[in-house]
């Protein structure tokens, strides 16, 4: 599949949002997004009425339709920055970008204006290379080959499953680096994209992505929530477990994960100090949950996202729930969520367009 067989019409924007007035986000992105159907979801928590320019192709949701379709689950929450979940669950397309309300498009290096979406479907619709390191990056890209040494074997790739955006301005840090350096920015525009190689993990974030979402969208969910989640980047991991969870799956499915292009300029910002209580806890986690993604195994009758999702719960449940409640709340979590795809996240109107 190449990328110019992709229609518009099989890929959804979807916004998870945090702040009323998107007027300066969506009049940023309008050169990009005015081609797409967009999936607003509104923060529950948010009181005030979004502002949204006019001239684009959209759906708003908010915490009534929320409540509405998911209905009373307890294990389930989709305020803060997991609004953004519930776009998944809803959307009917083949592809899904995500992009958060404080980013803003990027310029390369040349200072030409950073198509997200163009560059996502890019690394979607060529494969990904996990089991043998391409060390001239994606092989596919134009200008690039495999290198000497590269099995003829493998060189038709996979899948790719899941694309991984940078941010420029504000990396990906957590609090401590943040609090410790204050200064620190990410002002290198790196031009490259990289397979993530199978069984190593990686620390997803939710800001910039792209997925093939009748492949991997089960795996992708709300589940693992801090009891003092907060409202700032530092003081949420559900997109650290999320993207954990949903590695080892592509790896059990033989899917790829791509990493690197497209950047987007961040622009929120937050007290790291303030924030460094609330992540503590999470910080603490993280030396319990590496360890288990690392060595968890799904057996082989997991044949799809779904399934393996189900099977990765029981195990989270089995050998995390005895360390701490919020993993036995996590499995739990991820038992609804597939429950909930099943029933409302599993359609999909975006069948293969036909060339003209």
């Amino acid at each position: 599949m190449s990328q110019a067989s992709i229609k518009d019409i099989e890929i959804d924007i979807v916004i998870g949002a945090l702040h009323s007035d998107l007027t300066s986000f969506m009049n940023e992105w309008r050169p990009v997004f005015s081609r797409f159907h967009l999936i607003i979801v509104k923060d529950p928590n948010l009181k005030e009425e979004l502002q949204i320019p006019e001239g684009f192709n959209l759906d708003i949701f908010t915490k009534s339709d929320i409540d509405q379709v998911v209905g009373t689950s307890a294990a389930l929450h989709f305020s803060g920055y997991s609004c953004r979940y519930f776009g998944y669950l809803i959307s009917r397309k083949k592809y899904v970008i995500s992009i958060d309300d404080d980013c803003i498009p990027a310029r390369d290096n040349k200072g030409v204006l950073v198509d997200a979406v163009a560059q996502h479907i890019s690394n979607l619709t060529t494969p990904a290379t996990p089991f043998f390191f391409n060390t001239l990056y994606d092989p596919y890209r134009k200008g690039a080959d495999f290198v000497r040494g590269y099995p003829f074997s493998l060189r038709s790739g996979v899948t790719c499953a899941l694309s991984c955006g940078l941010w420029l301005n504000l990396a990906d840090h957590d609090a401590p680096t943040q609090a410790l350096k204050p200064m620190l920015r990410n002002s290198r525009y790196v031009d490259a994209v990289m397979t993530v190689p199978a069984r190593a993990l990686m620390p997803v974030s939710g800001i910039n992505i792209g997925f093939d979402r009748e492949v991997v969208g089960p795996a992708l969910f709300p589940g693992l929530r801090l009891a003092g989640e907060g409202k700032v980047r530092w003081e949420t991991v559900e997109d650290i477990w999320c993207g954990m969870c949903v590695k080892v799956v592509c790896d059990h499915l033989g899917l790829g994960v791509k990493s690197g292009l497209p950047y987007v300029w961040r622009k929120e910002g937050g007290d790291p100090i303030e924030s460094l209580r609330k992540e503590w806890e999470g910080v603490k986690l993280m030396e319990e949950v590496v360890p288990f993604f690392q060595s968890v195994r799904l057996p082989r009758s997991a044949v799809t996202a779904e399934e393996c999702v189900v099977e990765m719960a029981a195990t989270v449940k089995e050998r995390l729930g005895p360390l701490d409640p919020v993993f036995a709340r996590a499995a739990e979590a991820m038992v609804e969520w597939v429950k909930l795809w099943k029933i409302l996240g599993a359609g999909s109107s975006s069948t293969r367009v036909q060339e003209t």
